[in-house]
C-alpha cells in the first residue's frame, strides 16, 4: 500500500531557507516505554494526524480505540533475525530524510511509493540491565537497540522538515506545540528537539561504550560526543597497580594538551597533576615584570619565588624548602637557560615545565636521561572558566576561581594599616595561598614564600606548619601572611605573628572576627580582609 499523498504534502518551495511550520500530517510511534502514549495519539487524532506505529504499541493504541496502522504496511516487509531488524528501512529512512524543498527527494518518494512522515516519536531500550550487568558477567548485547536511534539521528538531521521525540518528557510540550500553532510545529521547536534528539542517542551510546571499555579491563576512551578526546595511556596512575590515561578537553588542544615534550621519559599520572598545579600558579606571576619560579611537591606549592632572572628565582624557590623541593615538578614562566638548567640538574627533579628551553641547556650532558621538560605557555593555564572532578558516581562540575585580587576593594580592620612593602607581599602570599589545598596559610616576604602549611583539617594547624618551616628556610628580614579562608579563633593569628608576621591578609567573615581583629591589634598586626575565600579541596 502506498503512502504517497502528493497532495497533502508539507513542501516546501526549493531554495526558500526560512524557517517554516510544519503541519504534522503523518507520525510513526516506535516506543519502548508506553508512558503517556494514549495521550499523544489522542492528541494526533485530534489533528487528523495519520499514526503508524509498532506492534506491541499499536495494540495498545487501537485497544484505547485509536485508529492506528501497523508500520509493516510502510516497509512491506517482515522483520528479521528475530526482530533485530525492523525499522532499518529505507521507506522508514526516505520518509524521514527526505527534503521537503528539495523536487527531487519528492519525486524520488513517488517513484518509490514512499510517504513522508512529520514526525517520529521514539524511544530507546532501557540500557540499565546492560550497563549494570556484574564486572565478571558480560551483558546480552541483545539489549542494545539499533533501530531507535537510528530513527532519531535521521529525523533529528532533518529538523527543518521533521520533528522528533526522543523521551516522554517531551509530550506535554509537544501537545502545547500543536495545540498553540493548529497542528503545526515551529522551527524552533523542531531545532529544539532535534539537540534533545542527538543528545540522548550520544549519552545512550556513551553509557554502552562505557560499559564495554569496563569489560575490557582498559582505561576508558572518551566518546566524541563529550567534548573530550583520547591522548594516550599512561604508565600507571596514582600506584602502580592503578591504569590511567591522559584525555584532552575541547575541541582544540590547550594546557597540559597543548604541551611539547623536550627531553626524558614520558610524564606519568602524578608528575601531570602537579605540572597543572605548578603551571597555574607561575601563571599568575607576568613574566615582563618578573622570572618567577613554582616548586610543586604532591598538589601542593613547597616553594615560590620571584627574581630578576630565572636561575634566582629557582634558587630562592629551591631554598624555601630544599628537602620538599627533592623529586618535585618546577614551572617557570621564563625560557629555561643554560645557567638554570646547571642549578636544577644538581639535585633529582622529575620534570621542569618553561615556555621553551635554550639549545644549550638542552644540550646540557645527562640532562636529556635525567629530567622530563615540557615546553608549554604559562597563559594557558590560568583558572579554568569551568572545572570538572569526577566523584564515586558522577562529575562535580563548577565555574573556575577566577577572582582576583582588586587593591581597592580590600579593607584594613586594624588600626594600623600595611605599608607599601608589606601591601606587596602580602598580595604575593595571597596568590601561593590560593593555588595551595584547604586549610592554607601561607607565610612569605620578599618575593618569596618562606613557609606553607596547606592541606591542613585546622587553620591552626597549618599556621603552625609553615611557621615551623621558617627554621629550614630561613626568615626573610620582613614577613607577612596569608589565609584562604578567615580565621576561626585567634590562635591562628597568634602562630603567624609568633613567626614574625607583620601583616596578614584574609578573608574575614568568621563569627569571630571581632576577637581576631582585635588579637591582631594586641600583637601589632596589620589585617587586611578581601570578602572572598578560595579553598581548593
Amino acid at each position: 500500500m502506498t503512502m504517497t499523498d502528493p497532495g497533502n504534502r508539507n513542501s516546501i518551495p526549493e531554495g526558500d531557507t526560512k524557517p517554516a511550520d510544519i503541519r504534522i500530517r503523518r507520525a510513526l510511534i516506535s516506543v519502548c516505554d508506553k508512558t503517556g502514549v494514549v495521550e499523544l495519539a489522542r492528541c494526533l487524532t485530534g489533528f487528523d494526524v495519520e499514526i503508524l506505529s509498532t506492534g506491541g504499541t499499536a495494540g495498545i493504541l487501537a485497544a484505547a480505540g485509536l485508529p492506528v496502522r501497523e508500520s509493516s504496511s510502510l516497509t512491506g516487509f517482515h522483520q528479521l533475525l528475530g526482530g533485530r531488524i525492523k525499522s532499518l528501512h529505507p521507506a522508514v529512512h526516505a520518509g524521514l530524510l527526505a527534503r521537503r524543498d528539495q523536487a527531487g527527494d519528492l519525486a524520488e518518494l513517488d517513484a518509490e511509493g514512499i510517504g513522508l512522515i512529520d514526525l517520529l516519536v521514539v524511544n530507546f531500550y532501557p540500557a540499565d540491565e546492560f550497563i549494570d550487568a556484574g564486572p565478571a558477567e558480560f551483558p546480552s548485547v541483545d539489549l542494545i537497540d539499533i533501530g531507535g536511534p537510528a530513527m532519531a539521528r535521521s529525523a533529528a538531521k532533518n529538523h527543518a522538515s521533521v520533528t522528533v521525540i526522543s523521551d516522554q518528557v517531551e509530550y506535554p510540550e509537544l501537545m502545547h506545540e500543536l495545540g498553540t500553532n493548529d497542528g503545526s510545529v515551529s522551527h524552533a521547536f523542531r531545532a529544539l528537539s532535534a539537540a534533545r534528539a542527538f543528545s540522548r542517542t550520544a549519552n545512550y551510546d556513551s553509557r554502552i561504550s562505557n560499559r564495554l571499555w569496563q569489560a575490557t579491563g582498559r582505561p576508558r576512551q572518551p566518546d566524541q560526543s563529550s567534548g573530550y578526546r583520547w591522548r594516550r595511556e599512561l604508565a600507571y596512575g596514582e600506584n602502580p597497580h592503578q591504569q590511567a590515561a591522559f584525555i584532552a578537553t575541547g575541541q582544540t588542544d590547550c594546557g597540559l594538551a597543548a604541551v611539547a615534550q623536550l627531553t626524558g621519559r614520558e610524564p606519568g599520572y602524578n608528575n601531570l597533576l602537579d605540572a597543572n598545579a605548578a603551571m597555574s600558579l607561575v601563571a599568575e606571576f607576568d613574566a615582563e615584570m618578573s622570572a618567577a619560579c613554582v616548586i610543586v611537591k604532591h598538589g601542593n606549592p613547597c616553594g615560590v619565588a620571584v627574581a630578576g632572572s630565572t636561575a634566582d628565582a629557582f634558587a630562592r624557590a629551591r631554598d624555601c624548602d630544599p628537602l620538599s623541593a627533592f623529586g618535585g615538578v618546577i614551572a617557570l614562566n621564563r625560557k629555561l637557560d643554560l645557567e638554570t638548567a646547571r642549578r636544577i640538574a644538581e639535585g633529582f627533579v622529575e620534570v621542569v615545565l618553561a615556555p621553551a628551553i635554550c639549545e644549550d641547556a638542552a644540550a646540557l650532558p645527562g640532562w636529556n636521561r635525567k629530567i622530563r621538560v615540557l615546553a608549554c605557555n604559562p597563559a594557558e593555564f590560568a583558572r579554568a572558566q569551568e572545572e570538572t572532578r569526577s566523584v564515586c558516581g558522577g562529575l562535580l562540575v563548577q565555574t573556575g576561581d577566577t577572582h582576583g585580587l582588586d587593591r581597592t576593594s580590600l579593607r584594613t580592620v586594624t588600626s594600623r594599616a600595611p605599608t607599601t612593602s608589606e601591601l606587596q607581599d602580602l598580595e604575593f602570599a595571597w596568590r601561593v595561598a590560593r593555588h595551595a589545598k584547604s586549610n592554607a596559610v601561607v607565610l612569605a616576604g620578599d618575593g618569596k614564600t618562606s613557609g606553607v602549611g596547606a592541606g591542613q583539617t585546622s587553620r591552626v594547624a597549618a599556621a603552625r606548619i609553615a611557621a615551623d618551616m621558617i627554621a629550614t628556610s630561613g626568615s626573610s628580614a620582613r614577613l607577612v601572611a596569608a589565609s584562604d579562608g578567615f580565621f576561626p579563633f585567634a590562635d591562628g593569628v597568634e602562630v603567624i605573628a609568633a613567626a614574625g608576621a607583620t601583616a596578614v591578609i584574609q578573608p574575614g567573615g568568621s563569627r569571630n572576627d571581632a576577637m581576631v581583629i582585635a588579637a591582631a591589634e594586641d600583637l601589632d598586626l596589620a589585617m587586611v580582609v578581601t570578602g572572598h575565600r578560595h579553598f581548593r579541596h
